[in-house]
């Protein structure tokens, strides 16, 4: 990262993990304070998982972080120390591109008509990379998990459901998600929703990724230290005490974009 920001004569480097979903590490003890971490990696413990490895260098580079991924990436203690020991920004997690977006938009709705949500299940199906890497069942539950949290805060309760999601290989980069949702309105009328969602992944992502790059430059160039909470809009799991309906999200970015002011100097 050094010899990269050295040889293109950059100002900063954003690091992004848009790699593959990884298993939810068990605790070690480690994590959850920055010298005991240290500690352990002086000993050459394999106490991190991949992507809060490649958190931690970046962060000792001097790099902001930002995980696209439901990975562990910097939200380990530890790592929240090191971000605000080195001043920088990091923000994450888990990019909100298809059906979660979804979600963000239709649960706040239920919840401020007063509609009771009573179940809400979802499959998913995609192939590629992606796909492959979640037929694994480690890390397919820590992908669901992450779809699966912005029901709960944003109804204020979990409704009964589960995410599924599925390989397919003739999709390719694309990928379909189909939602059945029962709800009960005025005297308990039972009535019921579906929708389908049909997209590729890379292209629903790419902007989202180039976005994130340029706002986590901007708060490290104003000065920004530690999670970026108000970046929860591009994300299924955001770092923080976050709302999670898109239209306050919306409104908590555009808040902090006027915020950052003019673009200022550097590359």
């Amino acid at each position: 990262m050094d010899r990269f920001r050295r040889r293109h004569q950059l100002d900063r480097v954003v690091v992004i993990n848009v790699s593959t979903t990884e298993p939810a590490p068990p605790p070690h003890p480690a994590h959850a304070g920055l010298d005991a971490l240290r500690a352990a990696l002086d000993g050459r413990e394999p106490v991190l998982p991949p992507s809060a490895l490649a958190a931690y260098a970046a962060l000792r580079a001097g790099c902001p972080y930002v995980d696209f991924t439901p990975s562990t990436g910097a939200r380990l203690p530890a790592l929240d120390a090191l971000a605000r020991e080195q001043g920088l920004p990091y923000a994450g997690h888990d990019g909100k591109t298809g059906e979660t977006l979804v979600k963000s938009v239709l649960a706040p709705m239920f919840a401020l008509r007063n509609l009771k949500v009573r179940t809400w299940s979802g499959i998913n199906l995609l192939g590629g990379g992606d796909g492959a890497n979640l037929a694994q069942p480690a890390a397919n539950a820590a992908k669901s998990a992450s779809k699966q949290r912005v029901l709960a805060e944003t109804l204020g309760y979990a409704p009964q459901g589960d995410t599924r999601i599925d390989f397919v290989e003739d999709l390719g980069d694309f990928k379909t998600a189909w939602d059945l949702i029962s709800f009960e309105g005025f005297l308990g009328t039972r009535m019921r929703m579906e929708f389908s969602w049909h997209g590729c992944d890379s292209a629903l992502a790419a902007p989202l990724v180039l976005d994130l790059a340029r706002l986590t430059a901007a708060a490290h160039r104003a000065g920004r230290t530690g999670p970026l909470t108000e970046l929860a809009f591009f994300f299924k799991d955001p770092l923080g005490d976050a709302p999670h309906g898109l239209a306050e999200q919306w409104q908590a970015l555009r808040a902090a974009v006027d915020a950052l002011g003019p673009r200022g100097e550097g590359r």
